[in-house]
Formats: structure tokens, sequence, C-alpha cells
């Protein structure tokens, strides 16, 4: 491999910089597998919220991303069934060079392109909450924000055979899930509408906004469930936590949190599922044409960070992410 590694930093509050780094000087252990990335995928939400400094846990520089294809080129001694050449997954940041144990590096299905497996970690988020929700189909399910991740919800619980409502203020968000064939798009949860109200069985909370939480408990049926998958990043409204109580103990909402990592990452006795078992599914999803990618990432060089953040933070409705192209260097 060449000692010319690179990486996309945060080097400050909204500054992204292709900066170069230093080799891992550690021999390669037994069970690691090595190799060049070719493709990585932006996660708009937690990606923007460390550019923009809404870490509060982080540290100026840092290396985001967390979703890559790279192509093989080493392993470890005791790694006998991946080889040079091979394209696997991993969730590994936006750099040059991938290094990670064979466990958490999934082959890719085969004819499933790189530019297309990198979907799967973002269609991993709200598989969490397939896997443990209550709700079955054909129950009725609303997706609130349809940014990448609750764009691939829409299209996951439509393929699975749930009755979706997408729900997003944007126009170019609506328009880009109905022609991913999902036939009921709207701008607002609706209310006033005794076919929807207290007959959804799940809502699957995506857009990060607390009124948007607060609807979905207006409408969801007794027990029903109100999934929070995306991080409160900010306060958006002036809403009380009493609008809120009140509305789930007098509706029987059942409110949880739709953090991904509630699953292990490996499988596991006495557990439903894992990350890297859903990611695995994922990807073979992508595989079979069951859930569709085209035209959701627009394809950047890493050179060019900085412009790709600064639209996908400035130009919400233009892209819903963006792929960084490794081959480009």
């Amino acid at each position: 491999m060449s000692n010319q590694e690179y990486a996309i930093t945060f080097t400050s509050v909204e500054q992204a910089e292709l900066v170069t780094r230093e080799p891992d000087p550690k021999p390669l252990g037994p069970h690691e597998v090595m190799g060049r990335a070719v493709k990585s995928l932006v996660s708009p939400g937690t990606e923007l919220a460390g550019y923009q400094g809404q870490w509060q846990w982080a540290k100026y520089p840092m290396t985001p991303g967390y979703a890559t294809v790279f192509a093989v080129e080493a392993v470890g001694s005791e790694v006998t069934d991946l080889h040079a050449g091979d394209l696997v997954f991993c969730m590994g940041g936006h750099q040059s060079c991938q290094r990670v144990p064979r466990d958490y590096a999934v082959p890719l299905p085969q004819g499933l392109a790189p530019d297309v497996a990198p979907f799967a970690r973002l269609m991993c988020v709200t598989m969490s909450t397939l896997t443990t929700t209550t709700a079955r189909p054909p129950a009725k399910v609303i997706v609130t924000g349809l940014g990448i991740v609750g764009h691939l919800a829409a299209q996951l619980f439509s393929a699975c055979g749930y009755e979706v409502i997408a729900v997003d203020p944007l126009e170019a968000r609506r328009a880009a899930i109905a022609r991913k064939g999902v036939s009921q798009v709207l701008p607002a949860i609706p209310l006033d509408d005794p076919s929807v109200v207290g007959k959804v069985a799940l809502v699957v909370e995506c857009s990060g906004h607390e009124q948007a939480a607060l609807d979905a408990c207006k409408v969801v049926q007794k027990r029903g469930e109100v999934v929070i998958v995306a991080a409160m990043w900010k306060q958006r409204t002036s809403l009380s936590a009493f609008d809120l109580l009140n509305t789930v103990f007098n509706r029987y909402v059942v409110v949880r949190s739709g953090w991904e990592w509630e699953l292990p990452l490996l499988p596991a006795d006495f557990r439903l599922n894992s990350l890297y078992g859903n990611i695995a599914g994922a990807m073979q999803w992508l595989a079979d044409g069951r859930v569709n990618v085209d035209g959701l990432a627009e394809l950047a060089s890493p050179r060019d960070a900085q412009q790709v953040y600064q639209q996908l933070l400035h130009q919400p409705g233009k892209a819903l992410s963006a792929l960084f192209d490794w081959t480009m260097l």
C-alpha cells in the first residue's frame, strides 16, 4: 500500500479539509483486514452536527463518517475467507485507508456496486426500529422527516408491507420519495384526518423536530409507538414538556429512543438481529432492488469536502447525501 494516506477532517466549525496522515505503524493483526477506500457516504444529520460544532463531546480536529466500501489489500494470518481485491463494507470514516477486525468487514453481495452498498449503513439506522417494533404489516406507519435516513425508512417499511405515510415540509424531499413509489406523501402529519388519527401503529420520527414528535403522539392508536430516531441536536420550538407528557398519558402512547445501537454489533444469543447482521441484510435488499437509492447522493472528490458539507448544510433540498469517491485521488 502507498505510504500516503488522506482523511477528510473537520478542522474547526464549518471547516472541512482533506489532510494527510501518517500510516498506522503497527503490523496487521492476525484477525484484521486492511485496504483502500473506494466510496464513503455522508450521514448528513450526524456529520453536519459535528461540522457545526454541535457535538458537545467532540474536539477538533475530527474525522467524520461511518459508511465506507474498501478494496481489500491485505489480511491477517488468521483471515482465510477474504482476499486481495474483494470489496467489503465497514463502519469506517472518510479516510483513504481502512483497517478493521474481520468481523467488522462485510463482503458485498455479488453484483452490488460500491457506490450503492454504503447506503446499507443508513438503512441500518431504522432497521433497528423495524426489528424491535410491535407493529406488524400491514399496519399504518408514518415516517416524519425525509432526509436520507427518513427517506430510506419510508422505502424499507413500504418494502416490508406496511402502509406508509411519508411526511416532510420540503417539496423536493416529498418528490424524491414519491419517485421511489411511496404514494402517500404529505407536508405535515394530518391531525384532522379521521382515517389517520388513532389508526397509526408506529411513527418513525426522523426530523429531529419537537413539533413532529408531539404531532406523532396525537395520531397513534392506543399503545401505538413513537420512535425518536433523529437526535434532537437543538431546541426548535417553545413547546413545554407538559404538552408532550399530557398527550402521552391520555393517549396511552409508547415513546422510546430509536437509536440503532439498541442492537448488539454482532449476533448474540437471545438477541434478535444485530447491527452488522442488518447491514448485511440491507446490502442484499439493495442488490435485490427492494430499496432504490438512485439519485439520492451526489458524487464528489474528497478534495471537495468543504463544498460538499456547505451544500448539504445550506441547500438541504438539492441532494439528500453525498458520496466521496476515493478513486479520484
